[in-house]
């Protein structure tokens, strides 16, 4: 009985999920061109909150959260999520891979709201997007990476790429690690209802997301790192380190 309510929730909420995605993309067509930076910005908070709510998980942030750049922003990557539980936060340029671009919906939302794509097996691609990223950050801008490259399990941060930290070297902008963690409300234990790894589809991370009991994504915004004479490699290592203790729950 109880797996029945759960996947009836799971239905109504992907119904509404749904449905929130469609106006989203309507309003990307009918009405961003007409608003302002900041407006398009808000309007990107509004809408990741709302998808938060209606998966059925609470947003709950620790540390403050930067309202301005330049600024570059460091997180371990667990889900497909990830992006909007950040958003929902706080807006930020997020850099992702350029096939997400492609996507049917997902890469007009991303695109939407200021994502930069970049060619991750593309040593100039690569180069470019670092230029790309000092040039947003030069102009204000909050840019977002996830230096693992890819998702994890929640288990243990993978090694961090240290490429991109080179845009906050040149750009002379601090960089703010973040954790990020899902866990389940009543107990306090980390869950992995909303992992994207490996083999997963990602119609199953959805699927056990919104049939999961009720998760809590818990964003932990640490202090803002200069690079203080720091090479990338060695300011990467730290920045994980620092990563590393933000992603655990705090009760």
């Amino acid at each position: 009985m109880q797996a029945l309510t759960r996947s009836l929730i799971g239905l109504w909420r992907l119904a509404r999920m749904g449905m929130h995605i469609v106006v989203g993309v309507i309003t990307i067509w009918l009405t961003f061109g007409r608003l302002g930076h900041a407006e398009r910005n808000r309007a990107v908070e509004r809408w990741a909150a709302q998808l938060l709510r209606l998966s059925g998980i609470e947003l709950r942030v620790l540390g403050a959260v930067p309202a301005h750049g330049p600024l570059l922003i460091v997180a371990n990557h667990l889900s497909w999520l990830d992006i909007p539980v950040i958003h929902a936060a706080g807006h930020c340029r997020f850099v992702s891979k350029s096939d997400v671009k492609a996507w049917p919906v997902i890469g007009g939302l991303a695109s939407a709201a200021g994502t930069l794509f970049i060619e991750r097996n593309s040593r100039r691609d690569a180069m470019r997007t670092v230029s790309r990223m000092e040039e947003a950050m030069r102009h204000g801008d909050i840019v977002a990476v996830f230096p693992e490259g890819t998702t994890g399990d929640g288990r243990q941060l993978l090694p961090f790429h240290a490429n991109l930290l080179q845009s906050a070297i040149a750009a002379e902008a601090p960089v703010l690690p973040l954790g990020l963690c899902f866990y389940d409300r009543q107990s306090g234990c980390m869950s992995s209802a909303p992992s994207y790894i490996g083999d997963e589809s990602l119609l199953g991370s959805i699927w056990r997301t919104v049939t999961a009991p009720p998760l809590v994504a818990q964003l932990n915004y640490g202090q803002p790192q200069a690079s203080a004479g720091r090479n990338r490699r060695d300011w990467s290592a730290d920045l994980q380190a620092a990563v590393d203790q933000l992603r655990q729950v705090q009760r």
